[in-house]
């Protein structure tokens, strides 16, 4: 038996491969946002294994300190160390903000404003949870003030001096895959100088609260020497911290140590599974539910661009399809060539969906990961979509009056 499908495909081969090109690229779009979701997830985990905890401590009543703010005193991590079945604890502390590079050398206070980049700002204490576990480049922090480790992704290089907030800090170290659960690079400093970034007002605004502490008289009372220098030094100084990081002891569950935590510390604890659901199932639901409505409507128009191209092409060859009827073909052979057709140009689609994400997915500014597994649950898709869209046409085949071929 003659193939249909195939003398056709042969016969206008570069419609064809055109029409599979551009479903190619539609397919591609589809893979990439799929692609897009896991690596949302994917960050979220990373950033969890990134920060070294089985625990995270945070203020009471959040859900801190990555889908909310959490502040407590540092002091606090303390009395968390003494907890029975904790190995180590570590005050840490995040902010989002925009990294500037730091002016040329020899220059008085410039700033390259053109050049921010944002990224999460990680303060933590050296050799404790919450410091960036390897190094593609570089060293680890050795100083108490003003040395930094950032993310490749920041596009700073070593040596270079970054901008945060009034300080300039030099870059010693490079790190991978260190990212927050948006996807912005980390850059890690001191917690000393994280707590000053985040929590300490500039100076302007330092000078108008001591102006004002001293307009109060309750606060500036001429009978009680030293009370307004000490208010105004607590002013200066701030001891607040995001969370607190700790590990368990082996063999001691992390919900152990979270539940004396909750009940006589007044705080709020949340172990690996927790924080886990909190990041996948709350923070990125939003976004996830936003592309899953886009693969829904890809689907759609693949599905719609499918059926159109395979109509047409069997309008084109009306006669051919009444001769073979003519002759005895059965309506099961004529369905199959047209079926074959349509998954023929599903398969070339999903080849060039498939190559172009995998070619541009590293282009992207957030992480793309594209599992072997969506890959396959693709292919699947996109030939029972290319199924359900051949039966338009294979209905209108069907019709077709054997006459019509000895027809004027």
């Amino acid at each position: 038996m003659i193939s249909l499908a195939g003398r056709d495909i042969l016969h206008a081969w570069g419609k064809f491969v055109l029409t599979g090109f551009g479903l190619g690229l539609l397919i591609g779009v589809t893979l990439t946002m799929a692609g897009v979701y896991r690596g949302m997830v994917d960050d979220a985990r990373a950033l969890l294994n990134n920060s070294g905890a089985d625990l995270w401590v945070v203020q009471q009543d959040t859900q801190g300190p990555y889908a909310e703010s959490s502040s407590l005193r540092d002091d606090v991590v303390r009395a968390v160390q003494a907890l029975p079945g904790v190995q180590r604890a570590a005050n840490v502390t995040y902010l989002t903000m925009q990294v500037r590079r730091a002016a040329n050398a020899g220059a008085t206070d410039e700033r390259v404003d053109n050049e921010d980049v944002r990224a999460m700002v990680v303060g933590f204490e050296s050799g404790q949870p919450g410091e960036p576990g390897y190094l593609v480049a570089g060293r680890h922090i050795t100083r108490s003030h003003y040395e930094a480790v950032a993310d490749v992704r920041t596009g700073f290089a070593l040596g270079e001096r970054i901008r945060i907030r009034r300080h300039d800090y030099s870059v010693v170290g490079l790190t991978r895959r260190m990212v927050s659960s948006g996807g912005d690079p980390m850059v890690f400093i001191p917690l000393k100088d994280a707590q000053e970034a985040q929590f300490l007002k500039d100076n302007d605004a330092i000078l108008n609260e001591r102006a004002r502490t001293s307009a109060n008289p309750a606060l500036n009372r001429p009978g009680v020497p030293g009370l307004l220098e000490a208010i105004q030094a607590s002013q200066a100084n701030n001891r607040n911290v995001n969370a607190i990081l700790v590990q368990v002891r082996p063999g001691v569950a992390a919900a152990d140590v979270a539940e004396p935590v909750r009940r006589w510390k007044h705080l709020e604890a949340y172990t690996r599974v927790q924080m886990e659901e909190i990041l996948v199932a709350k923070l990125i639901a939003t976004s996830a539910r936003q592309i899953g409505m886009f693969l829904v409507i890809l689907a759609i128009v693949s599905a719609a661009i499918v059926a159109f191209i395979i109509y047409t092409m069997t309008l084109g060859k009306i006669r051919e399809i009444a001769v073979l009827k003519l002759i005895g073909t059965r309506n099961r052979t004529i369905a199959g060539m047209i079926l074959q057709q349509a998954m023929g140009l599903g398969l070339i689609g999903f080849i060039v969906g498939k190559v172009a994400a995998t070619f541009w997915a590293p282009v992207f500014p957030k992480y793309v990961l594209l599992e072997s597994g969506d890959a396959l649950r693709g292919l699947v898709a996109v030939m029972l979509i290319c199924a359900l869209a051949s039966t338009l046409a294979i209905r209108v085949a069907l019709k077709v009056d054997p006459a019509a071929a000895i027809g004027g």
